[in-house]
């Protein structure tokens, strides 16, 4: 610490907070350890009595929190965010569009593991809109070597630890599978849940078909919704182990990869994934608890869809952690612990 006149010391970091009492107003910091002396504070700290004041001796090796927080923010933000403004050292990662969140994990690990720095975000590979705060980010001391945050710049190598991907543009037919609706024994009640939750990213219906458990007549109904421009499939139904239940058959004979046949997820264990295409078409094959069940599997795959990732199985696989939907009674989801 050292010792300075209040009107010298423009510029410098306070080493404590500093307490205004206001009869029957208030009592508490009119400012913070860590603060900024501003010419605008000069006649403040005076009023308090603070002809002298204690700052931080800094030297061009050291780094203060304010600008710390931002040197973290430049190594963790990509296109489409934005800073929000210091405060105690910290700063907030904003969304500035909406899109699919993808997180460099492994280099997320490299920089908190680095000491005296941390950063804090949301779960990745989910949706985010604009306002959304992705990540906060601060030193821990209030001063940090800049060799350590020099470290931090080698360390991503130029690469974003946030990415946001923006959601795609896409075209979706929806083919209703079973003999109890295509011959009109029940209403189809499962089409409708598929269009509002696409109607939330804004995908185009193209084309709706109706077959029975004939895997050809399904096949045939997929063909005249591919013909129509769709850039997406969803089979809805038939999905499950009942000998009548010849949806993923004519999804493995129709398409040019299966990906899975199955999901560590409940609800959704029955889900099916597959591609079509040199430009591939994800073709899924969606399990009944899609059409009741609040959350499912559904939910997690398709903001990755929309941002135009072709999922491999071990995409799938690594769903298991996290993968188990507790159906509370009021719904949170995303922000609870499924598909984390």
């Amino acid at each position: 610490m050292k010792l300075m006149k209040t009107e010298d010391a423009v510029g410098q970091v306070l080493c404590h907070d500093i307490t205004q009492i206001i009869r029957d107003v208030k009592k508490g910091p009119a400012f913070r350890k860590g603060h900024v002396i501003t010419k605008e504070d000069i006649p403040v700290l005076l009023s308090l009595g603070k002809d002298n004041i204690y700052i931080w001796e800094m030297d061009e090796s050291k780094v203060h929190e304010d600008e710390a927080a931002m040197v973290l923010y430049d190594i963790c933000q990509s296109e489409g965010m934005r800073p929000s403004g210091v405060r105690e050292g910290k700063v907030e990662i904003i969304a500035e569009r909406e899109g699919l969140l993808k997180v460099d994990d492994g280099l997320l690990y490299r920089l908190n593991s680095l000491g005296e720095l941390m950063i804090a975000s949301r779960h990745g590979n989910f949706a985010v809109r604009a306002g959304d705060v992705i990540a906060g980010t601060r030193i821990i001391p209030l001063v940090i070597e800049k060799e350590k945050l020099e470290r931090a710049r080698e360390i991503a190598l130029g690469n974003p630890v946030f990415k946001i991907l923006p959601f795609l543009h896409k075209k979706a037919g929806i083919v209703t599978t079973g003999n109890e609706v295509y011959y009109h024994r029940i209403e189809d009640t499962f089409t409708p849940v598929i269009e509002e939750k696409l109607a939330e990213f804004g995908v185009e219906i193209t084309g709706r078909e109706i077959s029975s458990d004939d895997p050809e007549m399904e096949i045939e109904c997929i063909r005249r919704l591919l013909d129509k421009g769709a850039d997406m499939i969803l089979c809805t139904g038939g999905m499950s182990v009942d000998p009548d239940d010849r949806t993923p058959f004519a999804i493995r004979d129709l398409a040019d990869e299966v990906v899975t046949y199955g999901a560590p997820v409940l609800p959704g264990a029955m889900f099916m994934l597959a591609y079509l295409g040199r430009e591939p078409i994800p073709i899924m094959g969606l399990p009944g608890c899609v059409m009741y069940a609040k959350r499912t599997v559904f939910d997690l795959v398709l903001p990755r869809i929309m941002a135009g990732e072709v999922l491999k199985k071990a995409d799938i696989d690594s769903l298991g952690q996290g993968g188990l939907c507790l159906n509370c009674k009021v719904c949170t989801f995303p922000n609870c612990g499924f598909g984390k």
